[in-house]
């Protein structure tokens, strides 16, 4: 049986990376502008709200878990804003472990376990293209018990602390993602490995990237017309078959391209993504991300160098 949820905790491999538990009181905002980190909340007590890219406000309350697969400009804050004097301020540093925004003085009003994960997959960049831009779960009982569980951890300064935060996070991860499968789900890998046809096509794909694919081949792996394969999976994914195996080889290139330092040449990742010679290769990149694979290599580790010193 095809299990569409278990391919795409697969595929994407998440682990929580760092985390830390925030506690507030009165008006407080913290922005962040980082190099598309997943970003993930848990509310353990209180209530917030959540702004991602410019867009209206999502209210998050107590129990509720939010991800942000790519978090590239986001704020959190509580619901009535702060002033100017008041924005940006950043968390203080409490003995307990904990960090403090908002009033320093008097009991809390609000708690949450806020921070980075990290998706290891090779193709992580076209899955998280595929997700919605916020996985937002509130409501559902199974999260409910797992954000209590993830509240008396974090409360607590037990032996494997980090370890078991690491592994609720995941299961809480899954959780959100379970509540946003499905025919009815938004179009996006999640909708499309749902349905089992396209999810056999979507596998062949995965499992060969360097086979020179055509629609219709693929429309034999789902067992479908080449027409009604392409129109069903256009509409399940949001992109054409061809588009997708495209962008799944370049999100594959660019994560070899990272580890260029390890001696992975442009020719060598040309021919691990399905093209004949590096010029060839060169050129698609070049369209599909505007830039060429060197710079790229170059300017996305010194990115991520940044990021990291940030912290």
């Amino acid at each position: 049986m095809i299990d569409p949820l278990a391919e795409v905790v697969t595929l994407l491999q998440p682990s929580a990376s760092f985390s830390k538990v925030v506690n507030g009181r009165g008006r407080w905002a913290v922005h962040r502008d980082r190099f598309g980190q997943p970003f993930y909340g848990v509310i353990l007590e209180g209530a917030s709200q959540l702004t991602v890219n410019g867009c209206e406000p999502i209210a998050l309350n107590q129990g509720d878990f939010v991800l942000v697969p790519a978090a590239y400009d986001f704020t959190m804050s509580s619901r009535e804003l702060p002033d100017e004097t008041e924005f940006g301020i950043p968390p203080v540093a409490l003995p307990n472990g904990e960090f403090r925004i908002g009033l320093q003085s008097g009991p809390p009003d609000y708690r949450s376990l806020v921070g980075h994960c990290v998706f290891a997959s090779p193709d992580a960049a076209l899955l998280v293209s595929l997700l919605p831009q916020v996985v937002h779960v509130s409501g559902e009982k199974r999260l409910a018990t797992l954000v209590q569980l993830v509240g008396e951890e974090s409360r607590e300064q037990r032996p494997a602390r980090d370890v078991v935060l690491a592994r609720l996070l995941e299961v809480l991860f899954i959780e959100a993602l379970r509540a946003t499968a499905g025919p009815s789900a938004s179009p996006g890998l999640l909708r499309a490995l749902a349905d089992e046809r396209l999810a056999a096509a979507i596998r062949s794909m995965h499992a060969d990237p360097t086979r020179s694919w055509t629609v219709a081949e693929l429309a034999k792996e789902a067992a479908l017309s080449r027409s009604a394969f392409f129109d069903r999976f256009s509409r399940a994914v949001g992109v054409a078959p061809m588009e997708y195996l495209l962008s799944w080889r370049m999100a594959m290139a660019k994560n070899l391209l990272r580890r260029a330092e390890a001696g992975v040449g442009i020719a060598e990742v040309a021919q691990r993504v399905g093209y004949s010679s590096a010029s060839t290769f060169s050129v698609a990149f070049t369209r599909h991300v505007g830039l060429p694979p060197t710079r790229y290599a170059r300017e996305i580790v010194q990115a991520e160098a940044d990021s990291v010193t940030a912290d």
